[in-house]
């Protein structure tokens, strides 16, 4: 891999619902997994919380973010439609994930682990109750 342009991203369920169960999300680890070797993104760190979703990735550089971020969502939201169709009749417009994202670029090593500190941390639990240090 000749490239470096790893990125922080969140996106959220849309409507902030409660849809992303522990099912749900055992379910997407496989998904994202499979997304990112089928179009050669290595997946650093990823987690998903009830409420939204961090992927740390190293996205080549012949797909702009946006491009990168649509096909994670994408592909996602149909393999989860795919296995829990039940899921449309609770969502407006049959949407799985919210249309907006985060995304902060990744600059150095020191950066870079405290971004997969944060998104280790946060993976299966909320965390809100106790914030974590980040510096």
């Amino acid at each position: 891999m000749g490239y470096d342009t790893i990125y922080h991203l969140g996106w959220a369920p849309k409507e902030r619902r409660w849809i992303v169960r522990e099912d749900i999300r055992r379910h997407l680890e496989p998904v994202f997994r499979q997304i990112a070797e089928d179009f050669g993104f290595e997946l650093v760190e990823w987690g998903v919380a009830k409420e939204h979703v961090h992927v740390f990735l190293n996205c080549p550089p012949r797909y702009s973010i946006a491009k990168g971020v649509g096909i994670l969502k994408r592909i996602s939201a149909r393999q989860v439609f795919r296995e829990y169709p039940e899921l449309k009749k609770h969502l407006r417009k049959h949407a799985f994930w919210e249309e907006g994202y985060l995304v902060r670029t990744v600059g150095d090593a020191v950066t870079a682990a405290v971004v997969q500190r944060y998104i280790r941390y946060h993976r299966h639990e909320e965390h809100e109750a106790k914030p974590l240090k980040l510096f």
